[in-house]
């Protein structure tokens, strides 16, 4: 089974990249499920389909052709299916405020859920192997770097605090309610945590093996947009997901003689020049600007074509480690793998056996295998694209 994900800028066309991918390796024969993964679903317009029958569907996948299916996410199913005794906590916590009821039953959809959801879906079909390639398309990028940093922090969560947490909430629970209107949560929602969790088992390591998934990262040659794409392509680095290409789309084709053009032609190739001394040695795939909106299942097939050619999509086109422990001289030494990333802008910490690394607004916790463990980190640099990190001397 293949898994691969397609991440970029918000309106760089990531959506009809991903269903056209998918369209493709339906083509070959390839069972193939589109999931989107961003809130404003945009999929099913993608394939110019009618929103009435995706509504009947509600959040199902829903079928293109005979090995092609798409799925848009109905957060309120999924909210009652899995987060049903979480919500209601959180809903009644706010309630104690004064929120009114409507208002808390709203704002109790926190921040992960949809996220999770899609994980958990994602993690059935694996066990199920219901298909042979699932394609997500991912929402912008802060988000989608969101989404695949949850499985860590989620298992730290369970191991470090859900324990503790609940054993205070056990027994604080009745002198609580003697003293205060405002509930602590009941084993009950411990109990729905729990179930999650162990829904989402295994899924951090199907994320970060790169023979099964590959994260496609979408751009346009723009420098905005290729700033963003560096720092995407350093953020999933950090959290050990594979990029096996850069797909550079909505380039003014060469075939435009207008002197209006001219600028903009220049400026993009000196982008698509950069990009490509940027990621190199990572496959680059070059999409020239549609003269109209790519809008629909024969639209998509041609659009596959003009990326692919007679490459097969679900294949593995560049694989890397993002990091490694090795030792070298009696020196234990962590490898990271950052492109684009400046010492001022990496913060470590180590607590235990983890080695927590912080990178602007996201953190990333290492578990350190126990000969580094028993060390403390002497000096960290950067050269090139690596983070070094020599571990020496006692804890």
């Amino acid at each position: 089974m293949r898994i691969i994900l397609f991440a970029g800028k918000g309106g760089v066309g990531k959506t009809s990249i991903a269903a056209a991918t998918g369209v493709k390796t339906a083509l070959q024969g390839l069972r193939t499920l589109v999931i989107s993964a961003d809130p404003a679903h945009s999929l099913s317009d993608a394939f110019d389909l009618n929103r009435t029958l995706m509504d009947k569907g509600r959040g199902l996948p829903f079928k293109i052709s005979e090995s092609l299916w798409i799925q848009e996410l109905d957060i309120q199913e999924e909210l009652q299916k899995n987060w049903g005794e979480v919500q209601r906590y959180v809903s009644a916590l706010l309630n104690t405020t004064g929120i009114e009821e409507v208002a808390a039953e709203e704002l109790a959809i926190l921040p992960g859920m949809e996220e999770i959801s899609i994980l958990l879906h994602i993690n059935k079909y694996w066990r199920a192997h219901l298909y042979d390639v699932i394609i997500l398309d991912c929402a912008p990028t802060g988000e989608s770097i969101r989404f695949v940093s949850i499985p860590t922090a989620l298992e730290w969560y369970m191991k470090k605090v859900f324990k503790l947490e609940r054993r205070i909430a056990r027994y604080m629970r009745p002198i609580a309610k003697r003293i205060s209107d405002v509930p602590l949560p009941e084993d009950s929602y411990f109990d729905c945590i729990e179930h999650l969790f162990r829904k989402l088992e295994g899924i951090d390591r199907l994320l970060t093996n790169p023979d099964i998934t590959t994260v496609r990262l979408v751009t346009n040659p723009e420098k905005m947009v290729l700033k963003e794409t560096q720092r995407a392509f350093m953020f999933f680095n950090l959290y050990k997901l594979c990029i096996d290409a850069i797909i550079i789309n909505r380039i003014l084709p060469q075939g435009i003689k207008d002197s209006y053009f001219n600028l903009w032609k220049d400026s993009q190739e000196t982008y698509i020049n950069l990009a490509i001394e940027y990621f190199s040695p990572i496959p680059i795939f070059k999409v020239n600007l549609s003269h109209s909106e790519v809008l629909g299942y024969k639209n998509l097939e041609r659009l596959a074509e003009e990326i692919y050619g007679d490459k097969n999509p679900a294949e593995i086109f560049y694989s890397t480690s993002s990091y490694n422990f090795f030792k070298k001289d009696g020196t234990y030494i962590l490898r990271l793998n950052l492109p684009f990333v400046t010492k001022n802008e990496v913060e470590l910490n180590k607590i235990g056996d983890e080695l927590v690394i912080r990178v602007g607004g996201f953190k990333k916790h290492i578990i350190l295998p126990r000969s580094f463990a028993l060390s403390k980190p002497k000096k960290a640099k950067v050269e090139g694209k690596t983070l070094i990190i020599n571990f020496g001397g006692k804890e």
